[in-house]
Parts: C-alpha cells; sequence; structure tokens
C-alpha cells in the first residue's frame, strides 16, 4: 500500500453558517447535493448514486464546526473525508473546506474537479 495525498479546498460560499451545517451533516441535507439519496441507521450513512451505494460512518463534529466521515469500505485507516466551516473573522465570509484522500497525484486531480461539480449542487441547493 502506498502512502495517501492528504488535500483540501476551500470554497467560498454564501450561507449562513447554521444552513450550510445542516447540508453537510444531515441525511435530507446531503441528499440535496452529495448523493441522490441518504439514509441514516445506527449511526451509519448509507449514500446511493444510480447503480451503487457507498457507506460511512461519522468519526467527529462539531455542530457548526465541522463533521468527518469514514468510507466503511476504505481499506486505507488513516483516509477520512471531512466538511469543515471557516468563518473570517472580519469579513464573516463563510468558506467550506473539504479535506479528503488520493492515492496518487492523478486522483487526486479527479476528485478536486468532483468536489467542485458537488460543490456547484450544493450552492445551487442552499441558493447562493
Amino acid at each position: 500500500m502506498s502512502d495517501l495525498i492528504k488535500y483540501s479546498i476551500e470554497l467560498p460560499i454564501n450561507s449562513s453558517v447554521n444552513v450550510l451545517y445542516k447540508r453537510l451533516s444531515t441525511p435530507s441535507g446531503l441528499a440535496e447535493w452529495f448523493a441522490d439519496n441518504v439514509n441514516l441507521k445506527n449511526n451509519i450513512y448509507t449514500f446511493f448514486w444510480d447503480d451503487s451505494e457507498q457507506s460511512a460512518k461519522i468519526l467527529k463534529k462539531k455542530s457548526n464546526k465541522f463533521i468527518q466521515f469514514k468510507w466503511i469500505d476504505d481499506e486505507y485507516k488513516e483516509s477520512y473525508f471531512e466538511f469543515s466551516i471557516q468563518v473570517d473573522e472580519m469579513t464573516s465570509d463563510v468558506s467550506l473546506i473539504i479535506t479528503d484522500f488520493a492515492e496518487d497525484s492523478d486522483e487526486k486531480e479527479e476528485q478536486i474537479m468532483l468536489w467542485k461539480q458537488q460543490f456547484e449542487n450544493l450552492k445551487r441547493a442552499i441558493g447562493s
């Protein structure tokens, strides 16, 4: 197994922290932008896309700050994906920081493009 590349992308968004956090942490909120449908059972989120599904558990969360997920079938112990909300103290501008892991630089670039696409869906869901 090779070492994973950890990366983060910061994306500014016009949203209140409370509204944004609900879209990042609830099944109904995640189903609006991240997956076609999301179920929560026994603290396991199951995400559905077209013909596939994937399950994740929450590793850590702090209301209106961040939520960190771990894919159940992920072979890498150190990997996770995280949505973190950052508020600029001077301007009160809100940003979403997405942290994820990739196996190599090509995969990283593909994943960043996918996250940015998903982020556009999030902005539409919020009306931003």
